[in-house]
């Protein structure tokens, strides 16, 4: 299955942008994403001439809308009807969760710790959540550069604690993209492991995120595969009790660096491979880009999960530079 680059989280004129929806498409295709997903605040209007700009653009351009609210927001995709939010109040967001899902959508936390109200009315989470397993994701990424930022460490903390309570959430970056202006800082890419089968990019890009087939990078597209007993697992999948018999799995993390290729550079390094669970750090390794594969061994008893992350220096910052989705283990 293709690991396709994806940006979730823009906003055109339709909401508070400033680009038109054909100008977005430009600029994401240049920066290589091949799929965006446009998901202007409380409405769908800016999705009009979909069809017509992804022809154009050459990409493909995800149906979605940020719930926009005083107590958070919350991005769906995949929705393809408007859904009203209006309703939703503090203590009832598993309502408006469960319209999205019945109308085939995924929900998830838009930078949940960001400062909110009156710098920025409702972008602090403030629901009240019962069931964490109704949540589908959580941007743990924001902005550009975002693996240094300070509320972005506290979304991926949330991420890991719920991943620790036995959740199965995926993580997610987005830029929260408004207008065309350049940046020089680092530009994070959500690739989706969609699958080719039946349906839109829209309903692979859904099914892809749900199954937690996600990877998030600053830089080189990392994957990871787990070997436990004689399967094979990739990220999102769950490996079954009976192929943990033995004790051991070996995780192989591998780092494309000829994604996007020319449209990010670091200093030539060594970079640094923690794969990381519920017991925190399991193993250690390194790749660079002449060496791209790593191989560890790590024990599986107690695991509930496990994720791949690489760190390096980026800007002079000792930073996490890419994160992958969890294999989960069956207990």
């Amino acid at each position: 299955m293709p690991w396709i680059a994806c940006e979730l989280h823009t906003h055109t004129f339709h909401s508070d942008g400033r680009q038109t929806l054909r100008e977005l498409a430009a600029g994401a295709k240049a920066l290589g994403f091949e799929c965006i997903a446009l998901t202007d605040h409380n409405t769908m209007t800016g999705l009009q001439d979909k069809e017509t700009i992804e022809r154009e653009a050459g990409l493909a351009i995800v149906s979605g809308m940020e719930w926009t609210t005083f107590y958070g927001h919350m991005v769906t995709l995949g929705v393809t009807t408007y859904e009203d939010w209006r309703p939703v109040g503090p203590g009832d967001i598993h309502r408006g969760i469960a319209r999205v899902h019945a109308g085939g959508g995924i929900a998830g936390m838009a930078h949940p710790f960001r400062i909110g109200s009156p710098i920025c009315t409702g972008c602090f989470w403030e629901f009240d959540i019962s069931d964490w397993n109704d949540i589908d994701y959580i941007e743990v990424w924001s902005g550009t550069f975002p693996s240094i930022k300070t509320d972005n460490a506290r979304a991926f903390r949330l991420w890991t604690d719920k991943l620790n309570e036995g959740c199965r959430i995926a993580a997610t970056s987005g830029r929260d993209w408004h207008s065309q202006e350049r940046t020089e800082e680092p530009v994070a890419v959500t690739y989706l492991n969609m699958d080719e089968g039946a349906g839109t990019v829209t309903e692979r890009a859904v099914r892809a995120l749900a199954a937690g087939r996600a990877s998030l990078t600053i830089g080189p597209l990392v994957t990871m595969e787990a070997v436990c007993g004689s399967g094979s697992f990739v990220i999102g999948d769950a490996v079954p009790a009976a192929e943990l018999a033995e004790g051991r799995c070996t995780i192989h993390v591998h780092a494309d660096f000829s994604v996007r290729r020319g449209l990010w550079s670091f200093p030539e390094q060594t970079y640094t491979v923690h794969v990381t669970g519920n017991n925190g750090v399991a193993a250690e390794g390194t790749v660079t880009a002449d060496r791209p594969d790593c191989r560890v061994e790590v024990q599986a008893e107690g695991l509930r999960w496990l994720r791949a992350e690489l760190w390096g220096t980026v800007r002079g910052v000792r930073a996490l530079i890419a994160v992958t989705n969890a294999i989960y283990f069956n207990r």
